[in-house]
């Protein structure tokens, strides 16, 4: 009798084990560490020699710019976030429009232990690397060079670099995460692929799930999540992606996802899996750059709201949250640099563009030693910081 409770002690004990790797998914770490080698330059795994002098031309390209970045934001960034930042900053952050750029969450928030990135960019598929001949890589490295060029150089980059990413047969989202984790002193421990279900909880897709959707690719061609965005050349499958990693030399795990979605109103909407779930996280902490303005205008207000509602702290450049929104609120506006006009000379003449000229005249100077998202219409760097009143 205890004999026969032993073994079904034991059998549940195996049946739950085997239902947790499940619901984990699929784990593309093999893939995401050829990537991390490969594309994003980081550690010193031999490679193909048929390939060794490609990566190398390629990662001293891209090296000789990391260092340079590094030595900007990583080190003299670090003192001044240090400065600016509550001692109870969440650890969680939530950042939207910020397609590719994990590198900047990790530099304006280096405890962050859950970092949450949302574009219109959908992750990519990561297996096709180690497939690719010498040519195929060599140009598709040269490729990842180019679009990322910006994100290596000023922690920012163009819609139109972010949405050529989609075609390239190396995985451009994954990629640009990589490269963070490298410039950042991380390494990948955990790569899967996941869905939002109805009530916004995350969903890791299986084999048997990617297999499905591979297949639905071949019979009907992805499409983008913007009309006017390139088309995926991968599957559904291969949308939101999770990177799980760690400081180099500790044990301790971090959790980045980067969600593709639209952020606009139309698609929440009808979409709404998204906020359910970045509700679930409760107050953040909250990163905005180089996001086109688009929470200037009235159909981006549902994301809109939720920042408002659920931020702890928000760093942002003039694309953030306009004054009048963050007043109604609740909220107070703290300004560094110089602010002179828009950016993008299509929002000037947009009646919030005052509201950002007044706010940056009536405070007293503070200042920024780097850029960090836009600039102005006058090329100066500049950060607002959006909080609740004390």
């Amino acid at each position: 009798m205890k004999l026969a409770l032993v073994a079904l002690i034991l059998a549940t004990s195996i049946s739950q084990n085997a239902h947790a790797d499940a619901v984990k998914g699929e784990d593309f770490i093999s893939d995401a560490r050829l990537l991390y080698r490969i594309a994003a330059c980081g550690g010193t795994d031999a490679v193909d020699a048929t390939v060794q002098k490609i990566v190398d031309r390629h990662c001293k390209s891209v090296m000789d710019r990391m260092e340079k970045f590094r030595a900007l934001y990583f080190v003299k960034g670090a003192a001044f976030f240090a400065k600016i930042e509550p001692q109870d900053l969440p650890k969680t952050v939530v950042y939207p429009f910020g397609g590719g750029d994990l590198l900047s969450a990790l530099v304006a928030f280096p405890e962050a232990t859950d970092i949450t990135t949302i574009s219109l960019e959908l992750a990519g598929d990561p297996r096709r690397i180690g497939k690719l001949t010498p040519k195929e890589l060599d140009n598709s490295l040269g490729a990842l060079r180019a679009e990322i060029g910006g994100l290596i150089s000023v922690g920012s980059n163009t819609s139109e670099n972010l949405s050529n990413q989609q075609k390239n047969d190396l995985p451009g989202q994954v990629s640009s995460f990589l490269l963070g984790l490298v410039a950042g002193g991380y390494e990948p421990v955990a790569m899967r692929y996941f869905t939002l279900d109805d009530a916004g909880e995350v969903h890791y897709l299986s084999q048997a799930e990617i297999d499905g959707a591979d297949k639905e690719a071949l019979a009907h061609k992805p499409k983008s999540l913007k009309h006017d965005w390139q088309n995926p050349n991968f599957s559904s499958a291969f949308g939101n992606v999770e990177i799980q990693y760690r400081k180099i030399g500790e044990t301790a795990v971090r959790t980045h996802r980067h969600i593709g979605w639209n952020l606009g109103d139309d698609y929440l909407k009808t979409h709404p899996q998204l906020v359910m779930h970045l509700e679930k996280k409760g107050q953040v902490a909250v990163l905005v750059k180089g996001a086109s303005y688009l929470l200037w205008r009235g159909d981006f207000k549902r994301i809109r709201d939720y920042l408002l509602d659920h931020l702890a702290w928000m760093l942002s450049d003039s694309t953030g949250i306009p004054p009048r929104f963050a007043r109604k609120a609740g909220m107070v506006q703290e300004t560094f640099g110089n602010y002179e006009g828009a950016f993008l000379e299509s929002v000037r003449d947009n009646p919030f563009e005052q509201d950002m000229l007044d706010l940056w005249k009536d405070q007293r100077k503070r200042s920024i030693p780097f850029r960090f998202g836009y600039v102005d219409a006058n090329k100066q760097a500049h950060l607002m910081v959006t909080r609740p009143k004390k």
